[in-house]
């Protein structure tokens, strides 16, 4: 395992991405080994998921906290006891504050399912239909202070079919996340060490 950049994975539901990242570092040469997926939601689907596949789970329930910072500083505890090196985002739906992005600032990774910069937030299937698109996907991209907005690291994009519902389309990006995530993933890893 020497060599390898502990990752840990936020989530807050079913965990689709996170067992993606997971079963992809299970491989002897992937250069990340996830080590912790730290849930804000106590019956999130992804928690069974990681346990099965062996990776230490932590709850940090969101409202048990007062304010946001009281929790990010929790889960910012969490994650250097554990020593993380890098956090990947995976269906964790908080907004985090400028104080956790700043101590995490080009070491987490969020996925976002749309092709940033449009359809930030939420619903973006329907959302892409209602605009008409014709292309939609995913994006990976370095987390800042503003919501979907850091810096674009890499995007997988599938075409609209005139017969789609947002159900469908979620289902063809989804495909692609759990391709995308993986070897982003690995490509920043791989970039970061050549360059140190």
């Amino acid at each position: 395992m020497s060599g390898r950049v502990q990752t840990a994975v936020l989530i807050s539901g079913g965990g689709s991405n996170m067992q993606a990242l997971i079963k992809a570092a299970q491989a002897a040469d992937y250069p990340a080994n996830i080590t912790l997926v730290i849930s804000n939601t106590p019956d999130a689907g992804g928690l069974a998921k990681a346990q099965a596949l062996g990776v230490k789970t932590l709850v940090i329930d969101h409202k048990a906290y007062k304010t946001r910072e009281d929790f990010e500083r929790e889960m910012d505890k969490a994650l250097r006891a554990h020593k993380i090196d890098l956090i990947c985002n995976a269906g964790f739906m908080r907004i985090l504050t400028p104080w956790f992005v700043r101590r995490w600032l080009g070491r987490q990774l969020n996925i976002h399912p749309s092709l940033l910069p449009k359809h930030k937030g939420l619903y973006t299937h329907q959302r892409a239909l209602d605009a008409g698109d014709r292309q939609h996907g995913c994006t990976v991209h370095w987390v800042s202070e503003g919501m979907d907005e850091g810096e674009i690291i890499a995007q997988s994009i599938v075409d609209i079919f005139p017969d789609d519902t947002a159900d469908s389309l979620a289902a063809r990006v989804l495909t692609e996340e759990h391709k995308l995530y993986p070897q982003v993933l690995h490509s920043v890893i791989v970039s970061s060490k050549a360059k140190a």
